[in-house]
């Protein structure tokens, strides 16, 4: 089911930046609890058919999620998120990277600074995420290994939820 709900993807190739503007038929709560909290992030945070499980969560400050997104074959790739701020209901920021299964980060891969703001309009929630990465060519990659396609299958797996 095609989703008739705003999904803006944009790339900002002078910052660096991907700048995603998405609506959600759902109250500012329900979907600040869909990206904060594992249990409701493990059922939409990958693109189906992969899935998403949490190893730990300490969403504070200074906390980190260590995730796996696992594929149909059980493959499994990691990745960490460093919560640097968060306002709630409002606003949080963290540093993505590739990881091993216990945190240690993949050298390989670049990080990017994830800025998750969230808006209430009516029946309807905004969600705008600025994904800044340290130079263009780490944008590229990231584009390239199909962000865009997977991001966007992510957002109707949580639409799912909210139905």
């Amino acid at each position: 089911m095609k989703s008739n709900l705003l999904m803006n993807f944009t790339v900002d190739k002078e910052t660096s930046t991907v700048n995603v503007k998405r609506e959600f038929d759902a109250s500012l709560a329900n979907v600040w609890s869909a990206w904060t909290e594992p249990e409701i992030l493990d059922q939409w945070w990958a693109p189906a058919p992969w899935k998403s499980k949490t190893k730990r969560m300490d969403f504070k400050t200074g906390g980190q999620r260590l995730y796996a997104m696992i594929g149909p074959q059980g493959e499994e790739h990691w990745a960490l998120a460093d919560f640097t701020s968060i306002d709630p209901k409002t606003n949080f920021k963290y540093l993505d990277a590739f990881c091993d299964s216990e945190g240690n980060l993949n050298h390989d891969f670049p990080r990017s600074n994830w800025d998750v703001s969230f808006s209430e309009q009516g029946t309807t929630t905004f969600v705008d995420i600025a994904i800044k990465h340290e130079n263009l060519s780490d944008l590229e990659k990231m584009i390239e290994m199909g962000f865009k396609e997977g991001f966007t299958i992510a957002m109707e797996g949580l639409d799912k939820i909210f139905a």
